[in-house]
Formats: structure tokens, C-alpha cells, sequence
């Protein structure tokens, strides 16, 4: 029965890193999509997050099952209880991912973002997307360091994030309410991404070390 129990708690650690590979391909898409205009690339993304979204639900089925019939305790109930905290954060990463997608699908042939706000976009991007990638190592290895480091990604995503006001607030700014609209929410899309990102890398530390951090979740 051990061996059993063991099998399943490495399927549901195989199944994180499985969504978070989506993750970093929707965050990764999403980006291509709203700086160059790819209409292509942002109907891939929305499509793709019905996948996400599947997997989610396998996954958090998985979890309760456990939790019913094998009534895991201390170190195991934290892995579980983890899961399905990481599965619902994961599935959020992969909705604003769909949501810039959205913005740029929307705004085709036109560029969401103006030009005088496309460095600053195309840094939220890479950021984003190198968050995405450092989660998907990080839920396979558990290395410490490397859950540091997200954070440390996180605070150049909100850097970034204040940039963006910026634009739009200062006196040079001449753009349409749209694009003010659009340049907000796809800064925030964009910020938060950074934050559930944290969220993960904080929930690894606990499974690792048992210690609990007392910042925000951000879930």
C-alpha cells in the first residue's frame, strides 16, 4: 500500500511540473502575442488554457482522493494540501496569460501596447516569462536558491509595473483612453503573474523546510 501511496504523491509532482511547463508556454505566447501583434500566437494561448484548466481538475481529484482514502499525515498531508494550493495558483498563471492574449487578439492588426510603452512591456515580458520557466525547475528540483531568485524576479516585475503608470501619467502621454485602459490591465496581468509565482516558490520552502513565511500568498 506504501508503495502505492508513494506512486501517486510522484504522479501529482509530475502533474505540477506538466502544468507549469503550459504555463510557461501560455506566459511565453502571450508575450509574442502582444508585442508583435500575433494574432496566431494569441488564439494558440487562449485555446491552450483549456488544458491548463483540465489538468487542474485531474490534478485537484487526484488530491481529494488521496486526502479520502489514504488519509495522508504530517509530511505527506503537507505534500497533498500543497498540491492542491500550487494546482489552483498555476491555474491562475495560466488565466492571465489568456487575459493578455485577450488584449492583443482584441486590439489586431493594431498594437494593445503604444510604442513609448513597448520597452517597458517588452521588459514586464521577458521577466514574466523567465519567472515561468524558474517555477517549472522549481517545482522539479525543490532547489532552495532558485525560489529566492523568483522572488527577486517578482520585485523587477513591480519595478516595471510602476514604470507603466508612469507612462501614462506623465505629461508627454497622448494616447487614447483604450490604451490607457489596456496599458493598466496588462501591466497588472503581467505583475501579478510575478506574484503567484512567489506564492509557489513560498509553498516549495515550506514543503522543504517545514517553515512557514509569513508575507503574503498572494493567491
Amino acid at each position: 500500500m506504501r508503495q502505492i501511496f508513494e506512486a501517486e504523491l510522484r504522479q501529482i509532482g509530475d502533474d505540477l511540473v506538466e502544468m507549469a511547463q503550459l504555463v510557461e508556454q501560455a506566459v511565453a505566447g502571450a508575450g509574442k502575442a502582444l508585442l508583435e501583434a500575433d494574432l496566431q500566437t494569441a488564439q494558440q494561448v487562449i485555446a491552450g488554457d483549456h488544458e491548463i484548466d483540465a489538468l487542474h481538475r485531474a490534478l485537484d481529484e487526484r488530491c481529494v482522493h488521496i486526502l479520502a482514502q489514504q488519509a495522508p499525515v504530517a509530511t505527506d498531508l503537507r505534500v497533498v494540501v500543497s498540491a492542491l494550493r500550487m494546482s489552483a495558483t498555476l491555474e491562475r498563471m495560466g488565466d492571465l496569460a489568456r487575459h493578455v492574449a485577450e488584449v492583443a487578439r482584441g486590439r489586431y492588426p493594431a498594437h494593445a501596447i503604444r510604442a513609448t510603452a513597448q520597452p517597458t512591456f517588452a521588459g514586464m515580458a521577458e521577466a514574466a516569462a523567465e519567472v515561468a520557466r524558474e517555477v517549472t525547475v522549481l517545482l522539479s528540483t525543490r532547489d532552495l536558491e532558485l525560489a529566492g531568485e523568483i522572488e527577486k524576479n517578482d520585485d523587477v516585475l513591480d519595478n516595471l509595473h510602476a514604470q507603466t503608470f508612469a507612462t501614462i501619467l506623465g505629461p508627454e502621454w497622448d494616447g487614447t483612453t483604450q490604451e490607457a485602459v489596456d496599458i493598466t490591465l496588462v501591466g497588472r496581468y503581467l505583475e501579478r503573474f510575478g506574484d503567484h509565482a512567489t506564492s509557489i516558490a513560498r509553498r516549495i520552502v515550506f514543503l522543504v523546510t517545514g517553515d512557514v513565511d509569513e508575507g503574503p500568498t498572494h493567491d
